[in-house]
Formats: structure tokens, sequence, C-alpha cells
């Protein structure tokens, strides 16, 4: 019917020619072509309320249209954030706290150059985020690994973007860490600081998420014919810090590192004079040259467990060495148990 073309009544020439048609009486209602438009105000019956169809509708109501952003609004409010960050670099009108973390240069810069390792080289899958509390302090402890400290770096990209408040992760670093220059300042602009009791407890008593790997350069340098299997978690001084500020200790468990840098060797004479743990050989590294520092793309999973709460302990648990060796081999086998369980649940090292 939208389609179908509309005939006036006096149009015959589809029946073969013009008729003639006596001319018709105008009626004292009828107006021609160009006459004035007389509107006249429509009074409601008496005794009848006036009801919206007895209004006329004389053109259809449009809802108010939004104004359209232009194409360019949004690269314009992006150039003007850039410029105003520039400016408070430029004069220091921005805070860090006594640790040297800079929220705003970690959120805007270094955790935008790390999200598309993140999101599109490993393809980090999360689970058990809701694990995390929304707020108060809270100690994760993970498996460490991978040649080099890349875990730690996705396992902080993965509370701050999936976590509902945007939670901060505060990691725990070797020593090594602070003695690299270039290195040492980035670590401590992101949060980073020393893997020691003071520096954590400081963090926990302010109400931060703060993440330790224990197994430390163990873990990390371990050959590749070990992976996936915990090394010593210390003397469990990170059960003691939970114990003294009362914060729940939250297991995660990391598949997907282990591959990225095969360790299939160890060079520990130039390790010695290098000053580092270990000096690893790789299938690629050192035999392609800066082209072996590339790590293998593979599909990583980051499971967070459930929370061990140590609120319930009394002041003096701190100091019992065998709630601390206890407490520490559940936390040890629980990540270990998760590990065992996302092994047997990934498809492929890649996949």
């Amino acid at each position: 019917m939208a389609d179908a073309k509309v005939i006036p009544f006096d149009d015959d020439r589809s029946r073969g020619g013009a008729v003639q048609r006596p001319p018709r009486r105008r009626s004292a209602g009828s107006r021609r072509k160009g006459d004035p438009v007389l509107v006249r105000e429509v009074q409601p019956l008496p005794g009848r309320a006036v009801q919206q169809d007895d209004v006329p509708v004389t053109r259809e109501e449009q809802p108010p249209q939004k104004p359209q952003e232009s194409p360019g609004g949004g690269l314009e409010r992006r150039i003007a954030g850039g410029l105003a960050f520039l400016r408070r670099r430029l004069t220091g009108d921005y805070e860090i706290d006594d640790f040297g973390y800079d929220a705003e240069l970690t959120d805007q810069v270094l955790m935008s150059l790390i999200r598309p390792l993140y999101e599109k080289y490993f393809r980090v899958e999360v689970k058990g985020i809701e694990n995390i509390p929304s707020e108060g302090g809270a100690l994760i402890v993970a498996n460490h690994s991978g040649t080099l400290p890349l875990d730690g770096l996705m396992m902080q990209v993965a509370v701050h973007d999936n976590h509902p408040a945007g939670r901060h992760l505060r990691l725990l670093a070797a020593d090594l860490v602070f003695m690299l220059p270039v290195v040492n300042e980035l670590a401590r602009k992101a949060g980073h600081t020393l893997a020691c009791a003071e520096d954590a407890e400081r963090l926990l008593e302010r109400g931060e998420l703060v993440g330790v790997m224990p197994e430390g350069f163990k873990g990390i340098g371990k050959p590749f014919s070990e992976r996936y299997k915990l090394q010593r978690f210390g003397r469990g001084g990170f059960v003691s810090t939970a114990l003294r500020q009362g914060t729940p200790i939250i297991p995660c468990s990391i598949v997907g590192a282990e591959e990225i840098y095969p360790m299939i060797g160890n060079a520990k004479t130039l390790a010695r004079l290098l000053g580092f743990p270990y000096f690893p050989i790789t299938p690629t590294f050192p035999w392609l040259g800066p082209l072996g520092a590339v790590p293998l793309p593979t599909k990583w999973t980051i499971q967070f467990g459930e929370p061990i709460p140590t609120d319930g302990y009394p002041p003096e648990a701190a100091e019992d060495p065998m709630l601390m060796f206890n407490l520490t081999d559940q936390v040890r086998e629980q990540i270990q148990h998760t590990l065992y369980k996302l092994l047997v649940q990934r498809r492929s090292v890649f996949f």
C-alpha cells in the first residue's frame, strides 16, 4: 500500500480523454489555494472533560534530539587530556606516596604499555576475581615462573582491569629489581616495593592489596623440566605478615608463564660475573640475539582462589612457628592443586 500511486478522482486521462465537468459551487467551509488559513479554538462540550482524542493533531510531535557529537570530539578530548597530563608532569603537579608509587603515571602510561601484551599477546583469562575483597588489605600469594618476571606484571593488570573496584596490586619485588637502572624507577612508579616484612605490613595496614611470590629466584629460574612444580615457599614470612595485620591470604595460580622462555640451561659462570642469580639459555636465546628475547605467545590463565582468613588468630600467633608452617603449607598446596587442575583443563599451550 505504501508504494501505490494515488490517482486524483478528476483525472480521466486513463479513460481516453478529458471529460468536461460542470463548475462546482464553493461551500462556506472550502477555500482556494493561497487563501489565508483561519485557526479556531476547539471548545469542549459542556459537562465533558477534554480527552486526549478530542485535541486535533496538527503535526507529529518529535522527541527532543540530542546534540550529536562531532566525529573528532573523542580525539579532541584525548588530546586535551594528554596535554593536561604533560602539563602536570612538567610542573610537578602530581602526587606520589612515600614508596614512590605514582598512580596517575601507572594508570595512564605504564598500564597502557603492558595491556596489549596482556590482552592480545598472552590473551590472559582471569578466574575467581570475586575472591579479592573490594576494600581493605589482603595478601595475594602466587607461583613464580617464566625466566623473566612477566607474571607479576600480568597479575597486576589482571587485578586492576577485572576487579569491579579497579583495585591496584602492590607487588613485593626482590632487591635485584631496585639495583638495575631504569627498572628501579619504573618499579617504584608502578607501586612495587622491596620484599621485606616492614614494607608489606605498612601497605596492608593502609588497606592495600599486596602481591608476593614466595618462590623468588628459585621459581622464576628453575629449568623447563620442572615446570609447574612449586619450589620451597621460604620460611613463611608472608604468613607472619598476614597474621600480624589480620588480613586474608588469597592463593593465586598462574598457568602459561612457564613456557614463554623454556629454560634448557643455565650459564652459572656468566651469571656470577654479571651478578645475576642465573643466566638463562633457551632454544632461542642467546642464539638469536635480541630476537631470542621475544617471549613465546602462550595462552595464560590466572585464577584467584578462596581467601584464607587470618583475623581469627590471637596476636601472638605470628610468633608460632608451627602455625606459620601449617598455613604456608596450606597455601602452597592450594596453589599446586589449582595448577594441576588448570593444566588438565588446558587444551593447548598456545590456544
